[in-house]
């Protein structure tokens, strides 16, 4: 039995094929313009699933399912994308209008829960039954599983964690609102804080990193200069973690899954980022000295999560 799973993005379509060991067998990219029209673009995903179907060997009729991962807000019931502000594909159809083109059972959800989902068939929360994950990139991204199965909400509208205040009255957030913990906790919020600490301490590391060019500020930044021993920069870091520590403790009171899994670009930090994460959720969780904590770990499946995720959305719808 043979499943797809496609990652719907602004720039770019990645389909695969996965095994019943959840393994992926054949895989295709293809470039896109989330400008254009909605069936140009339901078209190239339909391409890409002909493609990636012959590259393995097989048929339309050895694929059990299609699974997509698209970023915004989506009514996976229905199969609709509601809204996203990547891609103009607003209120449309998209599962019943790839059934058209493919008669095969066709199921939707949002591109983090998906990555969530992978996380737990082939990555680093195999064999864990709940699970909670959140994307530190442009924005901050989410995915719930519990008892296997992705938790969406009431109109699949649910799981923003990224859009939870973490601080009242604070940044503004792309979403309207302020003090949103993707305004804090993403990549964007991180190149923000090195930024405003740059022209703050013009004698910091960061500054020669950077060189003199705020337009240079990455991610990566802060947490660079701090591993040599910039005082300016780890100050930067240490308010980083514990913003994101703050997401990470609230999680484990809510729902007390049995990893958190972070992901993004900046996970990439590895365990100068992990470790300090592990010791605040132990110190900060509520009953902590007498109940099971979670221990944080790195996604470890990268972009191939969010295929093998939605892919076996097929197994958490049913």
């Amino acid at each position: 039995m043979y499943n797809i799973g496609i990652d719907l993005g602004g720039t770019n379509i990645a389909t695969g094929i996965i095994d019943e060991n959840c393994k992926i067998i054949a895989q295709t990219s293809v470039k896109t313009n989330a400008k254009r029209p909605f069936d140009e673009i339901i078209a190239d995903m339909v391409t890409s699933v002909k493609e990636v179907v012959n590259e393995a060997g097989l048929s339309l009729s050895d694929i059990n399912s299609i699974g997509i991962g698209s970023p915004g807000t989506i009514d996976s019931q229905n199969g609709i994308i509601v809204y996203t502000n990547n891609i103009e594909i607003n209120n449309v159809p998209i599962t019943s209008k790839i059934k058209e083109e493919i008669n095969i059972p066709v199921y939707i959800s949002n591109d983090a829960n998906c990555a969530a989902l992978g996380e737990v068939y082939a990555g680093a929360a195999k064999g864990k039954s709940n699970a909670v994950m959140i994307t530190l990139g442009t924005g901050v991204g989410g995915g719930i599983i519990i008892d296997g199965k992705i938790y969406e909400g009431t109109k699949s509208a649910g799981g923003e964690i990224g859009h939870t205040i973490l601080i009242v009255d604070g940044w503004e957030c792309t979403c309207g609102r302020r003090g949103c913990v993707e305004a804090y906790a993403s990549a964007t919020g991180l190149i923000r804080q090195t930024k405003e600490a740059i022209q703050a301490n013009p004698n910091s590391i960061m500054n020669d990193l950077i060189e003199g060019n705020l337009e240079n500020t990455s991610g990566r930044t802060a947490f660079d200069a701090a591993r040599k021993g910039d005082a300016a920069a780890q100050k930067v870091v240490d308010t980083y973690i514990k913003y994101v520590g703050e997401i990470l403790v609230d999680i484990t009171n809510i729902f007390r899954p049995e990893i958190l899994i972070v992901g993004g670009g900046v996970a990439n930090e590895g365990e100068y980022l992990l470790k300090p994460l592990n010791e605040y959720v132990q110190k900060f969780s509520y009953g902590s000295k007498y109940i099971f904590v979670p221990k944080v770990e790195r996604a470890t499946m990268g972009n191939d999560a969010g295929i093998i995720g939605a892919a076996m959305l097929y197994a958490s719808k049913n």
